[in-house]
């Protein structure tokens, strides 16, 4: 059989069920916890996890939260709200931009932004895009920010400049779960991640932020799957449908822009065939690109394992960590 999306294929009402089978199961021997609390952000992933958890548990059982901030579109919160009176679920919605403000975020971005473009303020829009990956070459990270006019200004990032921008965005993610996780405490909940197998293998998410959680539901699901999980849970069209975005910058931006090689249809074949131990011309029939640009991509997806291993990892305990070592 020829690589193509049909090796993606999934029975999704079984599928559904041994989810929250499983779900149910985890809540009352692991967790020990009443119900489930779920961010969601307008996106697909967080939409299917919400309406799983649903499944599993009842709508009375779960709670949402709906945490927009100053950069957040306003489609986001409006598509969250939506997908919750669609469940008939819980909504909790608060604005993290004054916290986010005060502790730094903002002005610390801003900060590393003005190195490259001096007058840079608020009234402007930025975001970050990457390339290089696919062509062979080492990921290279450039801005792009728009002037109030409309002049769109590209510069290459330094990697000093490029960490204190990520550094301070991932405020963000990690102010999120903080309050996730207050209401799962006050609710005596759990705290649903909302990783796809994508994102979950290739280090997409912050350590202590998005990528904190009690349980992962769709973490071994391909972002194809999502969507055809989403379909078939009947979730409304704007979330079932929606394009994924970082929703982290002012100026949209496209996943495949910020991080990954390739468009998700396309990086969903490509990991299957890594995973799968297709060779590289197999994949570059199926993107209908040159073996060459396929193999880049097999190297970039390892490249990516490599330098997030670190956010899968546990605390390191040394004391056990020095035993193993020494091979007592």
């Amino acid at each position: 059989m020829s690589l193509s999306s049909v090796v993606l294929d999934i029975d999704y009402a079984r599928e559904a069920e041994r989810i929250a089978a499983q779900t149910r199961q985890v809540m009352a021997r692991t967790l020990h916890k009443r119900g489930l609390v779920v961010a969601i952000s307008g996106g697909v992933d967080s939409a299917v996890c919400a309406a799983l958890a649903v499944r599993a548990l009842g709508a009375e059982r779960v709670f949402t939260l709906i945490l927009p901030e100053r950069d957040s579109a306003d489609s986001s919160a409006e598509k969250a709200r939506e997908l919750a009176d669609h469940l008939g679920v819980r909504a909790e919605t608060f604005d993290i931009a004054p916290a986010l403000s005060a502790i730094g975020c903002y002005a610390a971005r801003d900060e590393a932004i003005r190195h490259l473009l001096p007058e840079y303020d608020d009234t402007w829009r930025m975001k970050i895009t990457i390339a290089g990956g696919t062509d062979g070459r080492i990921n290279q990270f450039q801005l792009i920010a728009q002037s109030p006019g409309g002049a769109i200004h590209a510069r290459p990032l330094g990697l000093n400049d490029y960490l204190q921008i990520i550094a301070a965005t991932s405020f963000k993610q990690r102010l999120r779960k903080t309050l996730e996780y207050y209401h799962a405490d006050r609710l005596n909940y759990a705290v649903v991640g909302t990783p796809n197998r994508l994102e979950y293998d290739q280090g997409f998410f912050v350590k202590n932020g998005d990528g904190s959680a009690d349980i992962k539901p769709i973490a071994h699901l391909y972002k194809t799957q999502v969507y055809g999980m989403a379909r078939h849970l009947g979730l409304p069209d704007s979330v079932a449908t929606a394009v994924p975005t970082t929703d982290t910058y002012s100026l949209a931006q496209g996943q495949d822009e910020f991080y990954f090689a390739l468009p998700w249809q396309s990086m969903d074949l490509a990991l299957w065939a890594v995973e799968h131990g297709l060779p590289a011309i197999d994949l570059a029939h199926a993107l209908d690109i040159d073996e060459e640009a396929a193999l880049a991509v097999y190297v970039d997806i390892g490249n990516k394992r490599r330098s997030t291993r670190y956010l899968h990892l546990a605390p390191i305990l040394l004391h056990r960590h020095c035993l193993a070592d020494s091979g007592k």
